[in-house]
């Protein structure tokens, strides 16, 4: 499976926090601060957009390190993705992420 595709089935290729960070990109940092502050309704700052995938060592987001359920549930069991975990249907931690995004669950099908 593609090394970039988190354990959710997001794919962190696309993500505008991972091409922040690997294009060095300070402007585009602060632009997914504001949008992503608007969105949460919580203070997000540029300095917190720094991830470089959920799978992938090196560094994550405040929310992918140590706020996002999915990730600790799915390294405790030592599964590559949700996908191989034979709770997925019936997660509600990850039906949160499938329900808003009918990508994911193709990519963890896939």
């Amino acid at each position: 499976m593609n090394e970039y595709i988190a354990y959710c089935g997001l794919n962190c290729e696309t993500c505008e926090a991972r091409i922040a960070t690997v294009n060095h990109d300070d402007a585009l940092r602060r632009q997914v601060a504001k949008e992503w502050s608007e969105l949460n309704g919580v203070e997000i700052t540029p300095e917190m957009i720094h991830c470089v995938g959920c799978r992938i060592d090196g560094p994550k987001t405040p929310y992918c390190e140590s706020l996002c359920p999915i990730r600790p549930c799915a390294m405790k069991k030592h599964i590559q993705t949700c996908g191989s975990c034979a709770e997925m249907g019936t997660c509600e931690k990850l039906a949160v992420i499938i329900g808003n995004n009918p990508d994911a669950i193709r990519n963890l099908k896939g």
